[in-house]
């Protein structure tokens, strides 16, 4: 059954109060801990720069997102080729 605009706003004021560990633990999937190489966290700083982006997870994520909406065979070709 479709809220009406009353209920919506009041589940907008209800996700308002929520403290960030609710809001977290609501949105997130999992955690990863990333170890990386100096030679690595080099190139994500450069991706970052180049794109604009300040936050590392909005690179990764970004990266995810692009990656997913590949072919197989580009996919094998840009990871499968260092």
């Amino acid at each position: 059954m479709a809220k009406s605009p009353a209920q919506r706003q009041q589940d907008k004021r209800d996700r308002d109060k929520q403290s960030e560990t609710e809001r977290l633990a609501r949105l997130l999937s999992r955690r990863i801990s990333l170890d990386l190489y100096h030679n690595d966290d080099a190139r994500l700083k450069s991706l970052m720069s180049r794109l604009d982006i300040t936050e590392e997870q909005d690179v990764v994520s970004r990266l995810i997102w692009a990656a997913d909406r590949m072919s197989d065979d580009s996919l094998k070709e840009h990871i499968c080729t260092p």
